[in-house]
């Protein structure tokens, strides 16, 4: 197998190549003055399977497109297959019509990708992994909350209180405490479809005097966060820590959970960061592999 590194995952990507001792394909890779994309493979792939490493997230729709061009350049200079490693996939939050008169992105952007010659994909912490079925090929999310929750482990934060800050995460919070061993909980979590506002259900949650580390799959604008903490915060909580898969952190979130009492946030490298202090390698590594 050989390694494309995606503008986007070049430190991820040579991560990958090094652990499995894989060879990189070297890129030019440049936007026109117009803004267009341009990509060039400058080593063969003749023959050879090929996993692009290529996560999605902001700018989405350069790098999206940056991946769609990476795997057409692989397959018409004879890569026999192309595997398309996606830490962060973009518009899988739309993975169904919650109004009327929307698109469901997703199935757009699995679409394209089809297109350009993508033979299967792998992904992190999907929004919903049941959409993953309908893909037009063979797709799997695998889960790197353990080893957010391993990171914190290693730190001497065994036993800390795993807190999700909606219900829809109650499985995260099983992979977070087969690790570190604490108690876990949630808070029932609610957004205006239409304005995006959200509020939350309060419930009693052992806390008091303890270490909470909140989980999440993605922090985008950090509100749901930044209400988890003050809520634990009131509740007696010693520390607060966010740990997420993808770090979008957009525009002033990172000061804003900082703000509301969290400690730290830590993130994955699927979106690279200062707070990226967890490499998804050795989970990527190990379904390459299979």
């Amino acid at each position: 197998m050989k390694i494309i590194l995606g503008p986007a995952s070049i430190e991820l990507g040579e991560k990958v190549a090094e652990f499995l001792g894989a060879k990189t394909v070297p890129l030019i890779f440049k936007h026109y003055p117009d803004g267009e994309s341009y990509v060039r493979l400058e080593g063969t792939v003749k023959n050879e399977d090929v996993a692009i490493v290529q996560t999605t997230s902001p700018p989405q729709d350069t790098r999206l497109l940056q991946l769609a061009l990476l795997t057409d350049a692989a397959k018409r200079n004879g890569a026999k297959k192309v595997t398309a490693v996606v830490p962060y996939l973009a518009y899988a939050r739309q993975d169904k019509m919650f109004l009327p008169g929307e698109a469901v992105s997703i199935q757009t952007v699995v679409q394209m990708l089809q297109a350009a010659g993508v033979d299967s994909l792998i992904t992190v912490n999907v929004h919903q992994k049941a959409v993953l079925a309908k893909f037009p090929f063979p797709a799997k999310a695998v889960s790197a909350i353990p080893l957010l929750a391993e990171h914190f482990r290693n730190r001497s934060f065994e036993g800390a209180f795993a807190l999700a800050p909606d219900d829809g995460a109650v499985w995260l919070l099983e992979e977070a405490k087969s690790v570190l061993g604490g108690e876990c909980g949630y808070i029932k979590k609610h957004r205006d479809l239409h304005t995006g506002q959200i509020s939350m259900e309060k419930t009693t949650l052992n806390v008091r005097g303890k270490t909470v580390v909140v989980f999440d799959d993605v922090i985008s604008s950090g509100g749901t966060i930044v209400q988890a903490a003050k809520y634990v915060k009131e509740l007696g909580a010693e520390a607060v820590y966010a740990a997420c898969v993808h770090p979008l952190l957009i525009g002033e979130a990172e000061k804003q959970i900082l703000d509301a009492g969290v400690k730290e946030i830590v993130g994955t490298d699927s979106v690279p960061s200062h707070v990226s202090k967890v490499s998804l390698a050795p989970l990527i590594c190990k379904e390459l592999t299979r």
